[in-house]
């Protein structure tokens, strides 16, 4: 088969699929009751979004004066929300600067806590099991529609973060939390999305 006729099959029967494929995913961001999400966000936008957090994750992590600090980051239309546990005043501040440098990075919030009195290691493996239940809870729960909730413990204070499509849906993601055993308070970082 030649080149020239290769090509041309391979436009007739893979653009038409790609677009179809487009189709469905734009068609994913709609509402249940089909009308477009109130804070949507267009795939391109999403894309950049993965890659801002994947360079502010990478950038953190190399960063001497961070290494220490337990940072989740979550990013949505180039704004980046810092949330977790450091050793110090100059970790939380350091991190927002490294941040706010990565290209593509628009605003920064951070909500980054001072680490409280020492951790053992009972109580890593305590706020593992606490994390890990909080998840279940929120993937279980019919409510939970986002994804987009990190959530981070430590010694049973346990940060819920990211963006969330409304204040009764966050509201909901307190009460989650806050039903898992072994939960001593629950703060709240999360945000609606815009």
């Amino acid at each position: 088969m030649s080149y020239i006729m290769h090509t041309k099959l391979r436009t007739k029967y893979i653009l038409p699929m790609l677009s179809a494929s487009l189709l469905i995913l734009a068609g994913c961001n709609k509402a249940p009751d089909g009308t477009a999400a109130s804070a949507s966000t267009t795939i391109g936008v999403e894309i950049d979004d993965s890659v801002i957090t994947t360079k502010v994750k990478a950038a953190l992590m190399s960063d001497d004066i961070i290494k220490g600090a337990d940072v989740k980051i979550e990013t949505r239309k180039g704004e980046v929300l810092l949330s977790g546990f450091a050793d110090n005043q100059a970790q939380i501040d350091h991190s927002a600067a490294v941040a706010m440098a990565v290209q593509g990075v628009k605003k920064v919030d951070n909500k980054l806590a001072l680490k409280q009195g020492t951790q053992t290691v009972g109580n890593k493996i305590d706020d593992s099991v606490i994390t890990a239940g909080i998840k279940t809870a929120m993937l279980q729960d019919t409510q939970m529609k986002s994804m987009d909730v990190a959530v981070v413990t430590r010694k049973g204070e346990v940060q819920l973060s990211g963006f969330v499509d409304s204040e009764l849906q966050a509201t909901h993601a307190i009460e989650v939390a806050k039903s898992v055993s072994g939960v001593q308070s629950v703060v709240n970082n999360l945000k609606v999305k815009n």
